[in-house]
This record gives C-alpha cells, structure tokens and sequence, in this order.
C-alpha cells in the first residue's frame, strides 16, 4: 500500500514577483482614498455650498398647501355702493388624499344621492385632479341646510369628505347691470387651459363675462391654505399653519346705481337697450338690456330648469347695448355733419323736400309721405325729412358719407372694457358690398345710408358716441366703466368740425324735442334736451326704434340713447318716453321711475 501525502512546496520570490503582492493592496487603498475624498468633498459641497437649496426642495418634497380660494374683489358704483360682492355659503369639498382610491366608490355613490349630482360627474372631477392629491376640490355651492344635515349624518361614512362655509358672489341687485357686470363660474378644461401659467385648478371660480371677465387679474386675488406636512405615501402628517389669502381688489365701476335703476324701469320688458353717459368724459352712467338675466344663478350650481327657462328667452346674455341695428335718422347727425364739411353745402343751404324721390327706377319715400316743402338743415333735423338728405347723401358721395360714419367711430370697437361682448358694427362700402353681395355700390346704396338704413349698423353706445359730439363741441369720446382719475383729454379727441357744423347740429337737435319730432322730452321738470328720433325698417318684422338726447341743451351733462328691437310704433313715441323717465332721474333723483309708455306725437 503506497501512502500518498500531500506537501506544500514554498512559492519563492523571483526578481519578477518581488513586490507584486502589495501592489493590490496599494490600487485598492488608494482607490479607497480617492473615492472616500470624492464623497467627502461632494458631502462638503451639498451642505455647505449646495445645503440652503437642498434644504429647500426637501421641504417641498414633504410640505404641501391645500389652497384656500381667497374673497373675490367687490365691483362698486361711482358712489361706492355694492354692485357686486360675497356672501356666505356651504359648500362640499373632496380631499383626494385622505383615503384609499378604491374607498371612494361607496362615498360618490352616497354624496351623489345628497347632493343630486351623477355619480360619474363626481367621478370624473376626482379623477381629473388624481387621487393622491392634497388639495381640497369643490364639489358643490350654495347647498341647502337640508343637504348640510344630510351630510352630518353619514359623516362617517364620509371619509375624506368637508363641508365648510366660504364666500361666493352675490349681486345685492338680482338682474340689475347684469349685462354689464356680467357672472362669475367655476373653470372648465377650456378656462384650465388657457388660463394655465396662472395657477388656476379645478373648481376654481373666474369670471364669465362682462366686468367680471374684464377685470379677472385685479378681482380674482392671491390664494392661501393650510401647510401640511406628508410622508412619503402622500399621507398627511401633521399641520404645520395657515397661509392667510389676500382679498382680491375692488373695482369701481362709473356706473351710477339710481340711474342704472331708473334705465332699467324705463326699459321694463321691452326688448331693447338703454345707454347714459357722460358725453364730456365718456364715462358710462348707465347701461341697461332687456331680455335679462340675473348672475346669482351661476354663483351656484345652476339647475337644468333654471337653464331650461333662460334658454325659452330670446337671447338673454346678449348685451343689446353693444350689438349692431340699423342707427335709422338718428345718423343725420353723421350726414349733415359730411354735407357742411364737405363744402358742397352751405350753413345756409335750403332744399326742396318731396313726398318720394326717384332713383335708378326705384321710388325712395319721404317717412310722413307728403314732404315738408322747403327746409334748412336745422329744419330737415327737427322734421327729420328724408328726402332733404338723400339729396345731401348723393350730394357728398359714397366716399365722403362713408369717410365722417367712419371719423365718428362707426364700423370699430368703441374701446370700453367689454371689448369680448362688443360688435363692431358695419359701415358698408364698395368692397365689402363686392365680397358679401356680389355687385357694386349703386347710388341707392348712398340713398339708404344718408338716412341710416342699408347695411349700415351700428350699437346703441356708438349711438351715445355720436350725440356726444355736438353735446360736447365736436369731440369723439371713448366710453368707458372704470373709475379713474385720469384727466378729460384722455377720454377725447377733436374731430376738428367747423363751428358753424357744431351750431347747425346744435340748432337742429334742439329744434326736434322742442317743437318736432322729439315733443316727448320737451316737458316743464326738465332743463331744454336737444334730441333725435329714429325709425329702422326690419323686412318682415316691426320697426325697430331709437331716441337719443343729451341736456341740458346749453351745457350737457348727460346723453342717453334708448333703442327698442322689433317695437313697432316710431322712436318719437316709443323711445323717447324711455329716453324722459331717464333723465327725469337724473335731474330729480327724488322722484320715483317708473315703465315708459308710449305715446302718441309727430314720429320718425
């Protein structure tokens, strides 16, 4: 048996080897050191140089702010009275964050009973928003005490789930400016997108239209909430504070409250306009609009009947101050103003009127069907005779009527704040009569211009624009609602008229209220009013009619404009009665307001 025994045989160095076995551990230590030293210096770095920031994005990893929607900013008349402000109410929230995702299932179904909201409506905004976040998400406002009680009795079956009572709009006037202040509602995906550099969310409240819209940025104000701090799951640790909101700004409207009430009255339910302003400054007094709508319905959650009667009006959020009609006579004021700055006519000029005139074979009558016999400019004015400005029309030409329409600011946005809601208006010409119709401008077509019919439209506040001219001296005014201090040249530019041009307007529209069509307004409570009616001819549908007026007659304070859509009758005895009970308010604001009537004088 051979035994076999295993022996080590000693490795000896060699001048190859000599050294090799601590060369590892050399690399290894040195690595070691170089790694170790770049930690080091990188540790270094991060809390000293780098610590404040880091510091900063770990507590925006781990604190978070459920937003507190700050008081939207009062809307006020010139005289500091509440047009628009806030009010007290419940409203119900969702916190995403405090519960599981699949334990909201049960408790959409139960607040979809309360609250009469479709379940996958709630589903969709809890969704749209993500489970896991920590903002609170309006749900519902304005809800009954019945549905508040409801809610504290399944309370705790409503995890995640807050009633709070929080401010939301309020118009003290219901329906009052309703046009003009518009309304205020909760954002949509289109108002979420292109509204989103600015922080909006959902369940936010903006402005819909009107002022509110307008003056979103200054009404809307900062937001604020509670700090809370969560872990790594979202969940909410603990409260650290609150970060108060900052109001939103008032704004101060020109509005007055007693006028905008007494245009409101005249108006009663006529479909119509009525505009007051300030033709010296431009500054809007009051801007009415019927058929109507109050705003508190879209400060809460707006039922399908409630829909459903707006809807059965006729066009209830249109604004008719500022849409487009045929101006009818009242733009003899732009037609006299063409005839006398042309030079093709004289201070002095005198025409013949007839019953009819004739004009490439089709017959253009005069609105009493007689004529008026020989007449001045200031008499044609007072009768209002259409035949004496056909004459004037095809005496200056399509280009010039069409020039002075355009210089009083017809066919272009005035400029006031609701630039959104604001039509243009249209002054017709060979171009546009090209492209839209198809033919070119006849001599007709200046005919019907001279005496405001036609194409031509314009809005009852461009109206106002063009009586504020003679009113003030022949300056065009911008209109506006904010409340500023900025000085009367800012609201203004001269037309540059002759004088004798201001005074024969002058003469003119004094002479309509005083002993012509106007008669309505020539009344003994009132200081001498200077006016013009008009009659606009709607194919196949009433008559629509306009008055517009501006007093005293010597020194004007106020112009107001008064339109009736489709009234019938004639603007003497429809509009002007309007035009009246406004300016009886104006100058005795003691007396009550109450609905014009019409009534029976000489009409156009």
């Amino acid at each position: 048996m051979t035994l076999v025994q295993s022996s080590t045989v000693a490795r000896q160095d060699t001048p190859r080897t000599v050294g090799r076995r601590y060369q590892s551990l050399a690399v290894m230590l040195f690595v070691s050191l170089l790694l170790g030293g770049a930690i080091i210096s990188r540790l270094v770095y991060l809390q000293l140089v780098e610590g404040t920031r880091n510091r900063q994005l770990a507590d925006e990893n781990r604190i978070r702010l459920i937003p507190k929607q700050p008081e939207r900013g009062k809307i006020l008349d010139r005289k500091g009275r509440i047009l628009a402000g806030s009010r007290l109410s419940f409203s119900v929230f969702l916190w995403p964050v405090a519960t599981k995702k699949e334990e909201w299932a049960p408790r959409l179904k139960r607040l979809s009973r309360i609250l009469n909201i479709p379940e996958k409506d709630l589903r969709k905004r809890l969704e749209q928003v993500g489970y896991r976040s920590p903002s609170l998400l309006r749900i519902a406002r304005g809800i009954s005490p019945v549905q508040v009680t409801a809610l504290a009795e399944y309370g705790s079956e409503l995890k995640g789930v807050e009633v709070d009572a929080e401010a939301v709009r309020y118009y003290p006037n219901g329906d009052m400016a309703g046009h003009v202040l518009g309304y205020t509602g909760e954002v949509n995906d289109r108002d979420l997108t292109q509204h989103k550099s600015e922080g909006y969310q959902p369940g936010d409240i903006i402005g819909q239209m009107g002022v509110e819209l307008a003056y979103e940025p200054q009404l809307r104000g900062e937001w604020g909430g509670q700090q809370v701090e969560v872990d790594g799951f979202e969940q909410v640790v603990k409260i650290l504070g609150e970060k108060p909101s900052k109001p939103g700004n008032d704004v101060q409207l020109t509005l007055d409250l007693d006028l905008q009430r007494a245009a409101e009255k005249a108006l009663g339910d006529h479909k119509g306009a009525i505009v007051a302003l300030n033709p010296n400054t431009g500054e809007v007094l009051a801007m009415a609009s019927r058929p109507a709508f109050d705003p508190n319905l879209f400060s809460t959650r707006i039922t399908e009947a409630q829909w459903q009667r707006l809807q059965s009006q006729d066009h209830p959020f249109v604004n008719r101050a500022l849409q487009g009609f045929p101006p009818a006579s009242t733009f003899k004021i732009v037609t006299t103003t063409a005839g006398l700055e042309s030079g093709k006519f004289s201070p002095d000029t005198v025409l013949n009127t007839y019953p009819s005139i004739t004009i490439g074979g089709i017959e253009f009558g005069d609105w009493n069907r007689a004529g008026f016999g020989p007449l001045n400019f200031p008499g044609a004015l007072q009768w209002s005779s259409d035949t004496f400005f056909y004459q004037v029309g095809m005496g200056v030409g399509d280009r010039t009527l069409i020039h002075w329409t355009r210089r009083y600011g017809f066919g272009s946005k005035t400029g006031i704040e609701l630039a959104s809601e604001e039509s243009a208006g249209l002054v017709p010409d060979d171009v546009w009569k090209r492209k839209e119709i198809g033919e070119g401008w006849f001599q007709g077509d200046t005919v019907n211009m001279s005496i405001g019919q036609g194409f031509l439209q314009a809005t009852p506040l461009q109206i106002a624009m063009m009586f504020s001219v003679p009113a003030n001296g022949g300056y065009l005014i911008k209109p506006h609602l904010s409340k500023t201090n900025q000085p009367i040249s800012d609201w203004r530019r001269s037309l540059n008229l002759k004088p004798d041009t201001v005074r024969i307007l002058r003469e003119g529209l004094r002479q309509v209220v005083a002993a012509g069509t106007g008669v309505a307004l020539n009344v003994a409570d009132l200081p001498p009013v200077s006016g013009k009616s008009g009659t606009a001819e709607d194919f196949g549908r009433e008559s629509h009619t306009w008055f517009g007026a501006y007093a005293p007659s010597d020194k004007p304070e106020i112009v107001v404009v008064a339109f009736g859509e489709n009234s019938g009758g004639g603007g003497g005895s429809f509009a002007a009665p309007m035009v009246r009970q406004v300016m009886q308010a104006y100058f005795h604001p003691e007396k009550p307001t109450q609905a014009a009537t019409i009534e029976a004088v000489p009409t156009d």
